[in-house]
């Protein structure tokens, strides 16, 4: 495993596993080697045996590796709070950054990172797997370009259930803050589903490398699950283009739906859709015509190999960087702030599925899907429980 770039990767718990089974799969076709691994529990890992077998370092703490050590690119999948500070680190002792989404858990750190970056001059790439895929690269071309007209309006829904060891996995899932007072804001819209979240606002970024603006967000935050924050949302944000974007997410739920979207232009509208060869993206245009885009689920990692080729060549051409994920850190800390406190879905529709520790919400799923179709929140569409929290001007939030 000694090839050009030099990688260090820190966490390797969880979706960390996943970069190790990519370089035991494909280091020598990736130009790329890992040169340490940074984790206080690797034996957890899947891969332990055979990351021992190779004898790759393995320090405890990310200063540790440092220390003695340099990497042209360090790749983080830590806790939501460490991202932030960790990858500051690794900037000043001249790594290049690829981390996990959520970037971090506030806007202070979000600024913070982009100095350090500008300081360092290396470049910094936020893993959101799907802005990363030549799919979503050519269709955000497309709509820079015009083809489908000016956007109107955007919607997508994630209903994915999630057991209790989701929430047992670690000390931070579902927790509002750290023992030590450091923001997490961990959530279904901050973690599992935050792609989809994301996805919208990097579709309406105004070039390749930016998201769209927000103006305003207006939640709707529930919780069935015994955690700290939310594992159901309904949310409506409106970008300073005026385009109406809605998000509609939950974990408890018995049944997996989605992720489902649609997204309406003045010529076309685009949507997910199964097709003989799997899901595609479809935009259908108002004369009957259609273009479609792969599924860009198909490679969650073409954004490691996007980081690898930016070092080799030089470039920090990344799409995808602190800028492009900055509205989605606004997003959460508007939707946070939209409520008083987070609700509690009455206590009679809470259901426990015994087989799979899955706490569910009866009919959730049923109304969920149903103000989707409508375009609306729940509070909307005058569900009993639901309870709309006020509007949050997103360009005063600090």
């Amino acid at each position: 495993m000694k090839n050009d770039v030099k990688v260090v990767l820190v966490g390797i718990g969880g979706y960390g596993n996943m970069y190790i089974d990519k370089f035991l799969a494909d280091g020598v076709e990736l130009n790329a080697s890992i040169v340490g691994i940074v984790d206080p529990n690797p034996e957890r890992s899947r891969n332990y045996g055979r990351i021992k077998q190779l004898n790759i370092p393995i320090f405890s703490m990310i200063e540790e590796f440092y220390a003695n050590n340099k990497a042209d690119l360090a790749v983080f999948s830590t806790p939501i709070h460490l991202h932030a500070t960790q990858a500051c680190y690794a900037l000043l002792n001249g790594s290049n950054i690829l981390c996990e989404k959520p970037m971090c858990a506030s806007i202070e750190e979000a600024k913070k990172l982009i100095e350090t970056r500008n300081h360092t001059g290396k470049f910094v790439a936020i893993g959101f797997n799907w802005s990363f895929s030549p799919s979503v690269q050519n269709m955000k071309q497309d709509i820079l370009e015009g083809t489908f007209g000016k956007p109107k309006r955007l919607k997508t829904i994630v209903n994915w259930p999630r057991d209790a060891a989701y929430y047992n996995r670690n000390n931070w899932a579902g927790r509002l803050y750290s023992d030590d007072g450091a923001p997490i804001l961990d959530s279904v819209a901050n973690n599992a589903t935050a792609h989809y979240l994301h996805h919208m606002f990097y579709l309406l970024g105004p070039t390749s490398d930016e998201s769209a603006r927000l103006k305003d967000v207006t939640s709707e935050l529930y919780r069935a699950n015994p955690i700290e924050s939310f594992d159901t949302c309904a949310v409506k944000v409106t970008t300073e283009d005026d385009v109406e974007i809605l998000y509609y997410a939950t974990h408890a739920v018995k049944d997996s739906f989605g992720p489902q979207f649609y997204y309406e232009f003045e010529q076309a509208n685009v949507y997910r859709s199964e097709g003989e060869n799997g899901n595609q993206v479809v935009a259908r245009f108002k004369d009957g015509t259609e273009k479609v885009y792969p599924d860009p689920e198909k490679d969650h990692l073409h954004k490691l190999i996007i980081c690898i080729e930016a070092i080799v060549n030089g470039s920090q051409d990344i799409h995808c960087g602190p800028e492009a994920a900055t509205p989605h850190v606004q997003a959460i800390a508007a939707m946070h702030e939209s409520v008083s406190k987070i609700a509690l879905f009455p206590e009679n529709l809470i259901k426990l599925d015994k087989d799979r520790d899955v706490i569910w919400v009866e009919g959730l799923s049923d109304t969920l899907i149903e103000c989707y179709k409508q375009w609306k929140l729940p509070s909307e569409r005058k569900i009993p429980w639901a309870k709309v929290g006020k509007r949050i001007d997103v360009r005063n939030i600090d």
